[in-house]
């Protein structure tokens, strides 16, 4: 199957891509939602650069979906039918168990004439996160929320050890309720990881932000 990732730039969608690669399908496109007044993507803050890094080093054609709140959706959907004309029969996302989501992602291929797929639909978080850590997909914590997870995870990249620490918060350890999101970087879909840096700590008081920048240095 010729397929579309809805890529978020996070774990969870960089391990159902790493699924469908391994069950034999192929990616056409990667479609990233971009917030048109931030000129970055929607929920990770990612900027075009690391954007473009990530689309290059996995060698998969990107698709920026950019929208304001109010437009969000058509916008997707005209992604969708983008990715449809690259010759996609279906759009994969990263979704695991929040059934607003399956509703959403179902009505947007629904509308694109596209197959909808989870391939980590229903399965257990736990499970899925040592799943990414055992694959090799490198994922560095770029967001928390503040009443869970201290400024210090940010930065970090997930390991048993790091995963251990989010157990201790109470958090869930697979973020899915958004106590965190990470940045994917690197892992077996990657011809290379992405050389990052980290940038300026940003709080914004019900969450706390850790700038990723692609890094120019040469050495």
């Amino acid at each position: 199957m010729k397929f579309a990732i809805a890529y978020s730039t996070g774990k969870d969608s960089a391990l159902a891509l790493w699924r469908m690669i391994q069950n034999g399908h192929e990616p056409v496109c990667m479609i990233v939602n971009i917030n048109l007044e931030a000129g970055r993507s929607w929920f990770h803050g990612v900027n075009f650069e690391l954007l473009d890094a990530v689309a290059q080093n996995m060698g998969i054609p990107l698709i920026k979906c950019q929208s304001t709140g109010a437009n969000y959706h058509t916008e997707f959907e005209k992604g969708l039918r983008q990715a449809k004309e690259m010759g996609a029969q279906a759009c994969v996302f990263g979704d695991i168990d929040i059934a607003d989501h399956l509703k959403w992602n179902e009505d947007r291929c629904t509308n694109a004439g596209l197959e909808c797929v989870l391939p980590l639909w229903n399965q257990s978080r736990e499970a899925l996160v040592y799943e990414l850590l055992d694959s090799g997909i490198q994922a560095v914590i770029k967001c928390v929320e503040s009443k869970y997870m201290s400024d210090e995870f940010l930065g970090k990249t997930l390991d048993r050890d790091v995963v251990g620490q989010i157990r201790a918060t109470g958090a869930d350890i697979c973020g899915e309720n958004g106590e965190y999101h990470t940045f994917v970087y690197g892992g077996p879909m990657f011809s290379q990881p992405v050389d990052i840096q980290l940038g300026e700590i940003i709080d914004l008081n019900t969450h706390s932000v850790i700038d990723i920048l692609l890094s120019h240095n040469k050495s």
